[in-house]
């Protein structure tokens, strides 16, 4: 691993207002490529770290277009969705930037080591833990709410009544962020947080709206090509 750098919220992401500078991290560790945060749109993808082969078509594909449309594809690196995520974003040549709920050199989950290594190396790599620090289960809804504070926009791709995923939206709701569903969640009648969500502001992804996804973001991108994975 390179050398971690020490750096604050708002010298990692610029000039942060009142709800952002209370809620923030007083420290963060960086490994890689700090540029990657530059004028370029932040999209977190997150989900279930065991989710449906669907929900992982899902992930793959928003994450492709995220990287084709030169936007930074952020995520957790755990399981399931988020690896499916950062590695999708690689494969199609694009970058991404993975927020972890441990200290820079410790990995979690092992099967992940690989992946973060690379992400390491050739993309970014964010911690609020420094070197040494404990991993704990409360890690990682802490860690939601520096990823929501990093990204422009979070999609939940699939995730039940006690994801771990839903604390991210509901931060990215708190911090102001704009929070996406994917729509075949809302078709999911047992599912109440979808529901509690929309009645905050959370919006619904699909194919129809992807276009409009795109273009409320900070930085406009290559025209939409689709593919027959619907949301």
């Amino acid at each position: 691993m390179k050398q971690p750098v020490e750096m604050t919220a708002s010298e990692l992401l610029g000039e942060l207002n009142e709800v952002e500078r209370k809620y923030a991290p007083k420290k963060l560790f960086i490994v890689g490529r700090r540029e990657i945060l530059d004028e370029r749109p932040r999209v977190s993808i997150v989900g279930s770290r065991k989710p449906s082969a669907r929900g992982l078509q899902r992930a793959k594909k928003l994450a492709r277009i995220v990287a084709e449309r030169r936007g930074v594809v952020i995520s957790g690196l755990a399981m399931g969705v988020d690896a499916a995520a950062h590695r999708a974003a690689i494969e199609a040549g694009g970058l991404t930037v993975a927020v972890i709920g441990t200290s820079l050199n410790n990995v979690y989950p092992r099967e992940n080591a690989e992946l973060q290594e690379l992400i390491q190396q050739q993309y970014l790599c964010i911690s609020q833990f420094p070197i040494g620090y404990p991993t704990r289960r409360e890690n990682f809804p802490i860690r939601n709410r520096t990823m929501a504070l990093i990204s422009d926009a979070t999609v939940i791709i699939e995730a039940g009544n006690t994801s771990g995923s839903l604390s991210q939206g509901w931060e990215a709701l708190r911090l102001g962020r704009r929070l996406f569903i994917s729509k075949s969640l809302t078709e999911n009648k047992s599912l109440s947080w979808t529901r509690e969500m929309q009645a905050y502001g959370a919006e619904l992804l699909s194919d129809e709206s992807l276009e409009g996804f795109f273009e409320s973001l900070p930085i406009r991108i290559a025209p939409l090509e689709m593919d027959a994975v619907p949301f």
